[in-house]
């Protein structure tokens, strides 16, 4: 397999060995590609990357420090990336963020408006942030890719104003697809269902959740981190060339239920 061969690119967003964002890389590196990696500030977090690469066979990653909220942070990645690298291909963005005080069944309505601020910004408005730095370092166009989930689209108890964040991070992706075709960029969002990661088990009622996805789901099973790191894959290949704007759902055909 090496559909990714002499691609280079950016992968944000692994917390650890079970987030999206490590079984994206897991595929990626699958397939022939070369990704550099960011981690949140701090030794800890520094460490628990490592680590998750380490499982990846990552010996010696090319990793930096990013608090994606900070646009100084935002400019010393890219600028490193552009004086290491020159050029690059790809862009994954996995992250996001809502204080999980507000993340319980029943408490969307008491959301502080600086909790969602700060959920709209890490959430969505870091999708553009990383895209307007993105462009001059693709010069024969690229691929850009962001995690979200139905939680988007429909009343998700417990997800709250995360789902206000993923709502605006997919229109954030198409609006970024219709600018920056163009540049021959293509920006594309996976709609991923429930997965065990770090993230998850801050949303109130989650377990709840993946019972409800495990039965009414089309295939009778909640997703594996590999699926969604395939359809990565397919997304930031030459095969999707054509494809841009999309929201591609990975969840096992859950969102096609009403009831």
């Amino acid at each position: 397999m090496s559909s990714m061969q002499g691609k280079r690119g950016l992968v944000v967003g692994i917390a650890n060995d079970r987030s999206y964002a490590w079984y994206i890389t897991k595929q990626l590196l699958a397939n022939g590609a070369q990704c550099a990696f960011t981690n949140l500030p701090g030794e800890k977090m520094e460490r628990r990357v490592r680590s998750a690469l380490d499982d990846l066979n990552v010996k010696d990653p090319w990793l930096m420090p990013l608090d994606a909220s900070n646009d100084e942070d935002l400019d010393a990645l890219f600028d490193k990336v552009k004086s290491d690298f020159g050029t690059i291909d790809f862009i994954v963005h996995s992250i996001a963020f809502a204080d999980r005080e507000y993340l319980q069944i029943g408490k969307f309505h008491k959301t502080t408006r600086e909790a969602w601020t700060l959920a709209l910004d890490i959430s969505a408005y870091t999708l553009l942030a990383m895209a307007q730095r993105a462009v001059p370092l693709m010069t024969d166009g690229g691929s850009i890719i962001c995690m979200s989930y139905y939680g988007g689209e429909k009343v998700v108890p417990g997800y709250n104003v995360m789902g206000i964040a993923k709502a605006a991070l997919e229109h954030t992706t198409r609006y970024l697809a219709a600018e920056l075709g163009e540049h021959n960029i293509r920006v594309n969002a996976i709609s991923g269902g429930p997965l065990r990661t770090l993230a998850a088990m801050a949303v109130g009622g989650i377990s709840e959740m993946f019972e409800h996805h495990e039965k009414r789901a089309p295939l009778r099973r909640n997703v594996e981190g590999e699926e969604v790191g395939d359809t990565a894959v397919y997304l930031l290949s030459d095969a999707s060339r054509g494809v841009t704007g999309e929201v591609i759902h990975v969840d096992c055909g859950v969102h096609v239920i009403g009831v």
